[in-house]
């Protein structure tokens, strides 16, 4: 595939990609910006012109070049607004406020009761409270990435049964309490938009972010950008069928991926093998492992075992570049991976085996991270996926920088 069709495939991350870039490296030339994001040089010189228009770049002095004109560098003007961005647990919040070029100015974490009938209510006032702490300084918008499918981007209906929610207007209840643009998009997804513009998904055009923890998800970038499918709903590894009459998932159906290796099948498995008392947690089967139980590590690596043979599948459908595997249950990797590693090699053709994939610590502050990167993606939304919030979003660019 040549540069140019990736480029167009990558619609609405490329400029965005060019801000986080240029936000966590520096000033760069158009030639390297290029070439770090393997796109083509006329795609990077018509992604900055709009850049430089907005006034979200600029132009600063000439580098020496081997050979012909003298490269000018393109530097970030971080001062032209910022985003919230928030993830949404079963039992917490996490918000961070973060600048154009990646920076979290502050983070914060809020209890919260998904099934309480004024759960959205509450999620409104988490929010509006971190909009009054950052006093004058112009917000664009607000991300969110919820634990669950989300119809759209710009609408952001939402079902999330470890949430409890089905069908949940979380879009247009904040946009109207909030008084600002809020896009709403899979936690997941949200991820690996941050991999995308600040983490290791800048060297791959094509990757999965694999999360373990609660649920098992999976956001999948292709050419660049994130497939969401026909309802928002791709990447839903964790309700892959493992077993025919295997435990009640969360999602209804019977031997899922998740209802195996999710936090609660795992905690169920511990409890059936006496490792842990009846009301024992993750953490307990996890101390047990470290304090060299065979019975806890033998769970951990049966869950290994059932990822890796369910995401050589997942392998098979999309041909990623590499894979990140990261979340909460990260912390018991090493536990994970005798068996995820065997059955994951012995489970891939042939010319799939030397894949690489890479195991990152948990950072929750990156997943709502990502959630901010939806809003500074989406004024250079190419195929609409941001809607009338994106349209909002590049009015308020626009105010930030003194135009009509």
């Amino acid at each position: 595939m040549s540069a140019s069709n990736g480029a167009a495939a990558r619609g609405d991350l490329v400029p965005s990609a060019i801000l986080g870039l240029l936000g966590t490296r520096g000033p760069a030339s158009r030639a390297d910006i290029a070439r770090t994001l393997e796109v083509s040089p006329a795609t990077v010189t018509q992604a900055t012109k709009s850049l430089l228009r907005r006034g979200l770049v600029a132009e600063l002095d000439h580098v020496p070049s081997h050979g012909g004109r003298p490269a000018r560098l393109i530097g970030l003007v971080s001062d032209a607004g910022g985003a919230l961005g928030v993830k949404v647990t079963a039992d917490h919040v996490a918000v961070v406020d973060v600048e154009l070029d990646g920076t979290v100015r502050d983070s914060a974490s809020h209890p919260f009761d998904p099934e309480s009938p004024t759960a959205l209510d509450r999620l409104g006032d988490i929010l509006g409270a971190a909009m009054d702490d950052r006093g004058g300084r112009h917000l664009l918008g607000v991300g969110v990435g919820i634990p669950g499918a989300v119809d759209s981007q710009a609408v952001g209906i939402v079902s999330a049964p470890t949430l409890g929610w089905n069908e949940a207007h979380v879009g247009p209840i904040l946009r109207s309490t909030l008084g600002v643009p809020v896009l709403v998009e899979n936690d997941v997804n949200t991820l690996a938009v941050a991999e995308r513009l600040y983490g290791i998904g800048q060297s791959y055009s094509s990757y999965l972010v694999v999360t373990i923890g609660r649920g098992i998800g999976c956001g999948i970038v292709v050419d660049g950008a994130v497939y969401r499918g026909a309802g928002g709903g791709a990447g839903e590894i964790g309700h892959i069928p493992i077993t025919v009459d295997g435990p009640l998932c969360g999602c209804g159906s019977y031997g899922c991926l998740e209802a195996h290796i999710g936090e609660a099948g795992l905690v169920r498995m511990a409890l059936e093998r006496g490792v842990i008392g009846p009301r024992g947690t993750s953490r307990g089967l996890l101390s047990a492992a470290e304090d060299g139980n065979p019975a806890a590590r033998e769970i951990y690596r049966e869950a290994g075992e059932l990822l890796g043979r369910g995401l050589a599948g997942v392998v098979h459908t999309v041909d990623p570049e590499t894979i990140m595997i990261l979340g909460e249950g990260i912390d018991a990797w090493e536990y994970w991976e005798p068996g995820f590693e065997t059955a994951f090699r012995r489970h891939l053709i042939p010319s799939r085996r030397g894949l690489t994939y890479v195991v990152e610590p948990w950072a929750e502050d990156k997943w709502a991270l990502g959630a901010a990167a939806l809003v500074f993606a989406s004024p250079f939304d190419a195929t609409g996926a941001s809607g009338d919030q994106g349209r909002l979003v590049r009015e308020r660019l626009h105010a930030s920088q003194g135009e009509a």
